[in-house]
């Protein structure tokens, strides 16, 4: 199969066929007219607008093509000839998220002309084997996890602001947002594009599947051609994210080249910085000289297609590799983050920037109003920007493409989902006071004997998981032994990934409501809670430790998580708080 270019060239992964489209060689240099605010500039006559359109008209495929009887091209990172790369659409996310914080204020008119612009994603193509739900801690909290993907999708006036042909659509740029359940810590993970990855199987337009790929062929911005469609595949893509960290998304959110170029404008620019000059051919390496002066070395403000210019920028800096363009995409985040947040609620900013920000959002069904779209962005409200890191995971070259490091890696998954901030600090939330000395271990428990009488109704023979939720030794399998006496089925019994809860849940998928009720007769207290997952699941909660003479709490229970250990250097040297300065950390490698 043709893989996906570092550089545009994306080839499908599912069964209708790879694609990949022409050089993308846009306009470069100022934001052109001032027009009214959120508007989107015009391309510049000459530079890369024209050198695309040369190429077109020659008829000539993706650079770099395998020259197959299909067109497809493969491309590798970090090779020459190849056009920059558009990854600019994960700031769009956060500052979507900023412009609804700031129509708190400002009444239910505007709702409707904003609801209008939302865009949804439909759901029915997500895999029916994901990872479990993350739980509530002893308050309730729970993490939020969120997918923001770039796409420079072709149509409209995306094309003349990023270049390349008029159909498709590629993710340029991932990044996995997860929201501590204290809502005070954040960390965004950036996945770079050409990384090797296992491709779930994807939904199709015709309601088909595709089988699941991997290899050396296989790298993560296929997912998001699946099916060849102009909107692109973000189904796939948060499958593929779900597969490769083992971390549940919540909701996803897909962004465009005209709604970031608009949104720059709403906000009145962003400060950015550079370590030297950017000429015209720096973008498009193809021109035969140099050209004018696009951007400045040094700080700077920019807005609309500067913004694009800076963000895409790769070559000209450093080594010209991916990771040089995301570490400046990083500062760029956090630089628009803090506009936005010193803006406030000024009206002449407000409704420009909350249109452009809906306008540029396709959502999925959980976030698909403007009133969810609110209560999810007032949530984030009092994340600090120290508070706000960013990373990309350790990764090695393989041959052009890259690697994500073992065991690294898999150490900064886990601290995800075990809701560990970078410097090792349980941000779940408020958790439960400590013992004041601690308890001794704890000697193996026979299992109890009950002398509560079964239910005198007949026990389904539905398999029911039980999950330790607490950190006492053998809670879990003296509740299976209490289920198994009821005439219950225990399907397993497991540690929870989360050792703070109160209160025992008994979770249920759909049709098994009066399953579930009965299970929770064993469980005095315990609350019934619906979910995605099939089946019937208990998670036990302190309420049944003592219950049940746990008051040695704190002891390990055998497979219970205890802290992830201290993140390897490979991550926490290279993140980036949203504070930092603008002109730090904004390039790797030298050269250029």
């Amino acid at each position: 199969m043709a893989r996906p270019g570092p550089e545009g060239s994306t080839g499908s992964a599912g069964s209708t066929g790879a694609r990949t489209g022409s050089p993308r060689t846009g306009s470069a240099g100022s934001a052109g007219s001032a027009g009214s605010s959120g508007s989107v500039p015009p391309p510049r006559p000459g530079g890369r607008a024209e050198a695309r359109r040369a190429a077109q008209s020659k008829g000539r495929g993706a650079a770099g093509g395998d020259g197959g009887s299909n067109g497809q091209g493969h491309r590798r990172a970090g090779g020459r000839g190849k056009k920059p790369q558009r990854n600019v659409k994960k700031i769009v996310g956060w500052t979507a998220v900023g412009a609804l914080v700031l129509i708190a204020g400002t009444g239910g008119a505007i709702y409707f002309k904003l609801n209008g612009n939302i865009k949804t994603i439909d759901a029915d193509a997500l895999s029916k084997d994901r990872p479990p739900e993350a739980q509530a801690d002893a308050n309730g909290n729970k993490p939020v996890n969120i997918l923001l993907i770039g796409s420079d999708s072709r149509g409209g006036d995306n094309s003349d602001l990023g270049g390349g042909d008029s159909e498709g659509a590629r993710s340029d740029t991932t990044i996995l947002l997860h929201v501590y359940a204290d809502h005070k810590n954040a960390i965004g993970v950036s996945i770079p594009r050409n990384t090797l990855v296992t491709i779930p199987p994807c939904k199709l337009p015709n309601g088909k599947w595709t089988k699941e790929q991997k290899g050396k062929d296989v790298l993560f911005n296929a997912a998001f051609t699946v099916g060849g469609t102009p909107e692109g595949n973000p189904a796939c893509t948060q499958n593929t994210v779900e597969k490769l960290t083992g971390i549940r998304v919540d909701h996803t959110m897909v962004v465009d080249f005209q709604g970031f170029a608009a949104m720059t404008k709403a906000v009145g620019g962003v400060e950015v910085c550079l370590p030297k000059d950017i000429y015209e051919r720096d973008l498009n390496e193809k021109l035969p000289t140099k050209g004018s002066l696009v951007l400045k070395k040094g700080p700077q403000k920019v807005e609309g297609q500067p913004a694009l210019d800076y963000v895409r920028l790769r070559h000209g800096i450093g080594d010209g590799s991916d990771i040089g363009r995301m570490k400046r995409q990083q500062a760029f985040m956090s630089s628009m983050i803090s506009t936005v947040k010193k803006k406030g609620l000024e009206p002449t900013t407000l409704l420009p920037l909350a249109d452009a920000a809906t306008k540029s959002l396709r959502v999925d069904e959980g976030l698909d109003t403007v009133d969810k779209l609110m209560s999810f962005a007032l949530s984030l409200k009092n994340i600090d920007l120290h508070d706000l890191k960013f990373v990309t995971p350790p990764w090695r070259y393989n041959e052009a493409n890259l690697d994500l490091v073992k065991p690294d890696v898999d150490r900064l998954w886990e601290a995800i989902r075990a809701d560990r901030t970078l410097d090792g600090k349980d941000a779940t939330g408020q958790q439960p006071d400590a013992p004041a000395t601690p308890a001794p271990p704890a000697t193996p428990e026979a299992p109890p004997t009950t002398t509560t009488a079964p239910p005198a109704h007949t026990a389904p023979a539905v398999p029911v998981k039980v999950f330790n939720g607490t950190t006492v030794n053998g809670l879990g399998a003296k509740a299976g032994e209490a289920l198994k006496a009821a005439q219950f089925t225990v399907g397993s019994v497991n540690q929870a990934k989360n050792t703070n809860k109160l209160t025992t849940t008994v979770e249920y998928g759909a049709g098994q409501k009066a399953n579930a009720e009965k299970v929770a007769e064993l469980f005095p207290g315990a609350t019934l809670t619906p979910t995605s997952a099939a089946g019937i699941s208990v998670v036990l909660g302190k309420d049944y430790a003592d219950a049940n003479g746990g008051a040695a709490a704190g002891t390990t229970a055998p497979g219970a998580p205890a802290a992830p250990a201290p993140l390897p250097t490979s991550v926490t040297d290279d993140a980036r708080s949203a504070d930092d300065d603008i002109c730090a950390n904004t390039t790797y490698g030298s050269g250029g």
